[in-house]
């Protein structure tokens, strides 16, 4: 593949990366709310389901999903329904929860599944793909699929790079938070409201 052509790739998919969207905004949530390694098990249970919405782009899947009204409104709406029920639960919360020596008990396997689950509820990730990935492909050489695939996953690994990073300054966030008090009892408040605006985000989408 054309290193040109990859650094083009790459420059767009950072910036889209970085862009305000329902991953960044979980991996903020999560490093908020608790810490940077809670962001992190969040971050590698998204890109984990990257993977298979990369899998399907490449293989067309997603083609048929949004071709289908039916089957497109049924993930996104269970997508949404997922992430309001997270925020609910949120919500409800004990502010007791909030201290840092306590963090050992944090179950990072059970945020990794949620991280996945959250990504696979979100068709719009693989219509992205879709549509993103052939934009860059160098028809010249061939094998479209294979170089949809590995366009793909340099996008996975800059964003599992960038949300690392975002969840480290997060927790830094916390940690100023965390020394207000007023503000500390909120927390949970806050991670709340991202993840409605999320899981509304989602389900407000259009099928274009």
């Amino acid at each position: 593949m054309d290193l040109t052509l990859i650094l083009s790739f790459l420059g767009f998919a950072v910036l889209l990366t970085l862009m305000p969207g329902p991953d960044i905004l979980f991996v903020i949530a999560q490093s908020l709310s608790q810490n940077k390694k809670a962001g992190i098990a969040t971050a590698f249970g998204l890109c984990s389901g990257l993977i298979v919405h990369i899998t399907a782009a490449t293989l067309g899947v997603s083609a048929l999903i949004y071709q289908s009204a039916l089957a497109f409104a049924v993930v996104k709406y269970a997508g949404a329904a997922y992430l309001l029920y997270l925020a609910w639960q949120a919500w409800r919360e004990k502010q007791e929860g909030f201290h840092l020596d306590n963090q050992q008990s944090l179950e990072y396997k059970a945020l990794y599944k949620k991280g996945i689950l959250m990504n696979l509820l979100n068709p719009k990730v693989s219509l992205f793909f879709l549509a993103l990935l052939p934009q860059f492909v160098n028809k010249s050489i061939g094998h479209a699929a294979l170089q949809m695939f590995i366009l793909g996953l340099i996008f996975l690994i800059q964003a599992l790079v960038i949300f690392v990073a975002v969840s480290v300054g997060a927790e830094k966030l916390r940690h100023v938070l965390l020394a207000h008090s007023s503000i500390a009892k909120r927390i949970n408040r806050v991670k709340a409201v991202l993840l409605g605006a999320i899981g509304i985000q989602i389900a407000f989408s259009k099928h274009n």
